[in-house]
Parts: structure tokens; sequence; C-alpha cells
């Protein structure tokens, strides 16, 4: 069982700097950590690999900073680390992205099983995992809430969609965008965190991919465009209410008379 996770170096903290002129994170030199969406993504891998056997690679696209989180998921338990690095990839939207990382996988031999956590951090778009596996032409579930089976044949998973929960069962190849209900992650063992920081780590840059072509990657093949970067200005401080309850109720109801629907306000009006 070949067994893909996809994890990403997110920024560490709220305070991160943007590039006005690309609209994009400048990530190089900025303190970063592990996604906490992508934990229980490498927890699934490694559960499934104690019953199935095989190999489990951890993948991040990033700047080759980026290499300290696959030390993570080593440190956890995956076996290879891949970092898909290169300036040509720096700027990519989802698009673009979900091409580079097929471009690797395709480079690495394909998987069996693509393993995502359900979102980031920063971009937030929760939109990476579905567009590798549309492009790749394989099924793909996500909002993952529990793996209820897997055997050498696909997975059954329980899929938590809008309040309403459906069983689903997918062959292989696949891949799935894990809650984080779905696999508590184990913490990291001495023994693993010194291994870890002896594990090779593979890279895999432009010249690498069948199709090197700059232009199909990174700001360049991205159709999303940030027009304009600004910080929302500061309103004005206002003095906190005070009063009876009755009172209360009646500034807010004041405050939000402009915005209820109009037969609000004459409910309000003909009220006793």
């Amino acid at each position: 069982m070949r067994i893909v996770v996809f994890v990403k170096q997110v920024p560490a903290s709220q305070e991160v700097t943007m590039d006005p002129g690309t609209g994009t994170l400048v990530r190089d030199g900025a303190a970063a950590r592990i996604n906490p969406y992508d934990l229980p993504a490498i927890e699934a891998a490694l559960r499934l690999r104690e019953t199935l056997g095989g190999e489990v690679t951890a993948v991040t696209m990033g700047p080759p900073a980026a290499e300290g989180v696959l030390r993570e998921a080593a440190a956890m338990g995956a076996d290879r680390g891949v970092l898909v690095s290169d300036p040509a990839f720096a700027g990519a939207d989802v698009l673009a992205t979900s091409y580079t990382l097929r471009q690797a996988l395709n480079k690495m031999g394909g998987a069996d099983l693509l393993l995502f956590g359900r979102q980031t951090t920063d971009g937030d778009t929760a939109q990476v995992g579905p567009a590798v596996c549309a492009g790749l032409g394989i099924g793909f579930v996500g909002w993952v809430d529990e793996l209820l089976h897997w055997d050498e044949e696909g997975i059954t998973v329980r899929q938590l969609l809008s309040g309403s929960l459906q069983t689903v069962r997918l062959a292989y190849p696949c891949g799935l965008a894990v809650n984080q209900n779905a696999a508590v992650p184990r913490l990291p063992t001495l023994k693993g965190k010194l291994s870890a920081r002896r594990r090779e780590i593979f890279r895999l840059g432009l010249a690498d991919m069948e199709d090197s072509r700059p232009g199909r990657y990174g700001l360049d093949a991205s159709p999303t465009q940030v027009e304009r970067i600004f910080l929302p200005e500061a309103k004005a401080s206002r003095p906190p209410l005070t009063g009876t309850g009755r009172q209360l109720a009646e500034h807010i109801r004041e405050a939000i008379a402009p915005y209820l629907p109009k037969a609000a306000k004459e409910e309000k009006e003909v009220s006793p």
C-alpha cells in the first residue's frame, strides 16, 4: 500500500507579511509550523499502514525551510519525506498548486491513497485535495469524520455534511480529506524525533517534473489575482452600554433596526 499524506508549512502566528506586489504571503524567514489540520491525516496514514502494510510518504510544497514539517511527520512515523520546492513554484494559487503536486506524484510513481487535512490555517480554501484528485481522475471524499473499514481493495468512511452523516465506499486509488475527529494524532517519541533529524529528505524541483515549462507553475499559472491588500480602518470606539436589561434591549433594538426586514419594523411599531 502506497500512502501519500500532504502536509503544509503555515505561519506560526497571526502576524504575517504580505507582498503588496503579488498579494501573496511572504514565507521566507517567517516563524512557521505544520498545519494543525494535517496532523489527523498523518495519524490516519499511520493507522492504515499498521493494518495494510506498505509505506507512508509525507509531501509538502514550499520554500526550503518547509523541510521542518516533513521531519515532524517523520517523527510521528512517516517513512519518507518529499519536499517540492523551486522558485518557479512561488505564489501558486489552488489551481497551480494542485498541478504542481500532481506532477510531483507522477514523478514519485503515484500512490494508492492520498490523504489531506481538512483545510489549512493560512489559505483556508479546502480546495487543494479535491483539485489534485480531480486532475488525476480518481475519487475523492472530503470532511471525513471517521474511518470505518479498510482492506486491500478500498476504504469505507463516514462523511460529515452540513450536520448529516453518510457512509461512502471508495476503491483505490482515491483521496480523502479528514476532519480532526477522524484520528487523534499520536505524540512523537524521543526515538522518533532523533531518527527524524537524520532522515534524508528527497527534493523535487522544476527540472524534475515531466512538464518543466515554467509558465505552468507558480504565480504565472495562477488565475487568481489579488487586486488590492489593505488594512481595515479602525472604527471609532463606542462607550459601553449601561442600564437595566430592558433599557439595554431597547438600545440594541434601535441599533439593528435599520437592518431588520420591513415586516419586523412594522411589528415593532404595533406591539404594545
